[in-house]
Formats: C-alpha cells, sequence, structure tokens
C-alpha cells in the first residue's frame, strides 16, 4: 500500500514521528552498548553503572555478584547474595544464580539457605553435569551421603569426563571402595577405565584391581589395549606378574587380539608381531630406528599370518643389538621350549642374529640360541629354558653380539615371526636349529 500525502502538513507530521522513533531506538541502543561496555570493564563501578543502565537484566546483576563473592580486595558476601536475589528476580530459572547464591550463603554457614538454593538450581536444569558436580559436592561436604551419591553419579552419567574426580572425591569420605563404586559411579567403562589409570599412578593396585574386575564384568567390546597397561605395569612394578598376566589377557581379549595366530599354550603374546602393538605392558618393544638397525613390520615377507619384523643392518658398525625385546610372565620352576622363526638375507659377519632368554630378577645366565647369519629361508630356532624358583618373568629379545674380528660391521636384513614360549612336556627335546 502506498501513503499519498496530500498536505506539507501532513508530511511534516510524518517526518516528525519518524525522527521520535529514531531517537527513542538511538538512545536504548546507546543505553544498552553503554552497559555492555560498562559490564565488561569487569569492575565495580562498571557493574554499578550496567545495573543501573539496565536493570532488568539479570546477567548484570549476576556479574556484580560474581564481583563481590569472589574478587579478593572487595569481597562482600552479603552484597553478592542480594545482587544474586536480584538477578533470581529478573530470572528466576538461573541455574547458574542459584549455584553461586548457594555457594555464598553456605560461606556464611547458613547451610539451610544453601541447601534450598542447591535444590533449586538443580531444579532449573537437572541434566546439566556441572550443576549436579556442584550440588552432590556441597552434600558430600555436609555428610549427607545419599542425596551426594545421587547428584555425584547423575553428574558424571551426563559427563564421563569427571569419573575418575568423583571417585577420588567419594573415597576421601566413604573408605569402602565398593560402595563408591555401587552408589557414585555409573557402569560406563570409560569412567572405570579413569579411575583404573588414577589407581595405578598412584601404585594403589589393590582398589585398581576391584574396578578393573568391575569394568570386566562389564565385557567391554571397544576397550583400547593402551587402557590396560598403566594397571599392567603397576601390577608388575610391584611383582605382582600373575595378576598382571590376568589383566593383559582380558585386556587383550575385550581389545579385539585374543586370535592373533600364538600357539594356544605359549606365553608369549603376539609373536607374530601382528598386532601392530609395542612398548607396554606384554607387547614387543622396540622403536623405528635403534642403534643403525632398521625395525618394521613387512607385510611382503612373513613365515604365517599377515607380516613379520624385519631388521636391517646398516653396516656402519660391529653393532651390540639386544633393541627388540618382550617380557613373558612364567611360572617359577616350569620348563619351556622357546621358538621362532628367522630367515635372513645377505647378513654379513661371523656373528648374525640370535634370541637371548634371561630372568628377570633371578640370578642365572642368561640363555642363547645359535647365531643365524648369511642367506637362510625361514628356519626354525628353538631351545629348552627353565624358570629359576623365585622367577615370574623372562625376557626375551632378539640380539646380535660383537663380533670377535676386527673390524667386522654387520650388514644385510633379517626376518622374524612366529616367535612362542610354551611349557614343556618331558618328552620334549628341542634344541638348537631345525631345519625345514
Amino acid at each position: 500500500m502506498i501513503l499519498r500525502l496530500s498536505t506539507s502538513t501532513e508530511r511534516l507530521v510524518i517526518l516528525a514521528a519518524a525522527l521520535v522513533v529514531a531517537g527513542f531506538l538511538a538512545f536504548f541502543s546507546m543505553r544498552v552498548a553503554w552497559a555492555t561496555h560498562s559490564a565488561a570493564l569487569g569492575t565495580e563501578q562498571g557493574l554499578k553503572l550496567a545495573t543501573r543502565l539496565e536493570p532488568d537484566n539479570s546477567d548484570n546483576w549476576f556479574e556484580l555478584g560474581r564481583y563481590w563473592q569472589y574478587d579478593l580486595g572487595n569481597s562482600d558476601n552479603e552484597k553478592a547474595i542480594d545482587a544474586y536475589r536480584q538477578a533470581l528476580i529478573r530470572d528466576p530459572h538461573s541455574a547458574e544464580s542459584y549455584i553461586n547464591l548457594a555457594t555464598a550463603y553456605e560461606s556464611e554457614n547458613n547451610i539451610d539457605a544453601a541447601r534450598e538454593n542447591f535444590r533449586k538450581a538443580k531444579k532449573a536444569y537437572p541434566l546439566s553435569a556441572r550443576v549436579s558436580w556442584r550440588v552432590g559436592n556441597f552434600f558430600l561436604r555436609q555428610g549427607e551421603m545419599d542425596d551426594a551419591f545421587t547428584q555425584i553419579r547423575a553428574s558424571v552419567e551426563a559427563d564421563p569426563s569427571r569419573g575418575a574426580e568423583a571417585f577420588s572425591r567419594c573415597l576421601r569420605v566413604e573408605p569402602n571402595i565398593k560402595t563408591v563404586l555401587d552408589r557414585a559411579l555409573p557402569e560406563i567403562p570409560s569412567v572405570y577405565v579413569d579411575v583404573i589409570h588414577d589407581l595405578s599412578g598412584e601404585g594403589r593396585t589393590t582398589e585398581a584391581l576391584i574396578v578393573w574386575d568391575r569394568l570386566v564384568a562389564l565385557q567391554p567390546k571397544e576397550l583400547d589395549l593402551r587402557d590396560v597397561y598403566p594397571l599392567v605395569d603397576a601390577l608388575r612394578s610391584k611383582s605382582e606378574i600373575t595378576e598382571a598376566a590376568r589383566v593383559w589377557q582380558q585386556g587383550v581379549q575385550f581389545a579385539g587380539f585374543a586370535n592373533l595366530g600364538d600357539p594356544a599354550t605359549s606365553v608369549l603374546w603376539d609373536g607374530g608381531f601382528e598386532s601392530g602393538f609395542s612398548n607396554s605392558g606384554y607387547a614387543w618393544f622396540y622403536f623405528p630406528n635403534a642403534r643403525g638397525v632398521q625395525i618394521l613390520r613387512d607385510l611382503k615377507e612373513k613365515h604365517s599370518g599377515r607380516q613379520s619384523l624385519r631388521l636391517t643392518f646398516d653396516g656402519k658398525s660391529d653393532v651390540n643389538f639386544a633393541d627388540v625385546c618382550h617380557s613373558v610372565p612364567v611360572a617359577p620352576l616350569a620348563s619351556y621350549e622357546f621358538s621362532a622363526w628367522a630367515q635372513t638375507r645377505e647378513l654379513t659377519s661371523d656373528e648374525g642374529l640370535r634370541f637371548r632368554i634371561q630372568s628377570r630378577g633371578g640370578t642365572g645366565a642368561a640363555v642363547l640360541t645359535p647365531e643365524i647369519h648369511g642367506t637362510h629361508p625361514w628356519t626354525r630356532i628353538a631351545i629348552p629354558w627353565t624358570a629359576e624358583g623365585n622367577v615370574h618373568e623372562a625376557q626375551v629379545c632378539i640380539v646380535r653380539l660383537p663380533s670377535d674380528q676386527p673390524d667386522n660391521r654387520i650388514r644385510g636384513a633379517a626376518w622374524v615371526d612366529d616367535v612362542a614360549m610354551a611349557p614343556r612336556s618331558p618328552a620334549t627335546d628341542a634344541t638348537g636349529i631345525a631345519r625345514p
């Protein structure tokens, strides 16, 4: 519709009305902008001015309350409480205002008012992990354990990353770990994993095993093997080898590495280098380059499975090499047959590839397999080994000893696959190199 103005008076009236509206809008826009600028200063004067310019803005009152509550040089709980009340008059659904008001009341030792406002915060935002956390911690401080555990559990359910801290805080007031697990933590695998990591790092293996068994009961389907080794390493550092081996076996099953082609009786895990996992727990330890030797998994050359481990010597030194190792849980006084398959190609010098088996914590000498060098197809190497009476772990390493010949540098390549360590029957008599 087109408005037609027939007289100059009508046009002047319309213009005047437009100017009034524009001025009104400009005034309020400038006031809002000024209030926003003043609040952003974060000073007492700026926040007070913001509440005067925009008295109906609950955020300005909330920020003024925070200033008086937390500013170290100007803290005043009474003023903070009044400011939060003003904020809640304007926004009665603000969980953050209730939380801060409750905290201010608690600092004044007005526990009843604090409790009332913590409950109002929970009602205002029942699904918030942060609100449940703050409310739960208030009840924890008051010793009201039923409410505390309920709220903390709700917080962890909404945000599982809070699990380890929740466990630690609850355990300070409730020393029974099973009670804390039952009442304060939801049955979420990642929560248990985080708790186990913290306990393992502190060397609290007894408690960590209780949590681990809870995790096992959940039958987690997507456990990362890296989640297992902190507990395994903590147990090993305390010589709790039986439990370390159990945790590792359960962990590799949940991580999807239970069927790597190892012999059923072998106590050495991933002898075929199939998992791609290394440098923790009961896995192989090695790095891609060590002492001039390149160490890589090889998909083209293998005795079985998908790949083998290739070691390439650069020919620059008479290297003393023992940088591919594996810790193996064993039984004291038990006899084992160690076996492996190796292939070499133009591996020079009179000292080639060997395997070394030795006790961890024992006094017996290490056992070495015969060396293999030159060029050979896949060849089985085997040797018996018996654990000492006080030994619960052995270490298996791929080694190359220095040559007795002067300047006998080693060059060439070797492949290793299907390493195993199985209990021996009385009839077993496998020693030395047995060629296929």
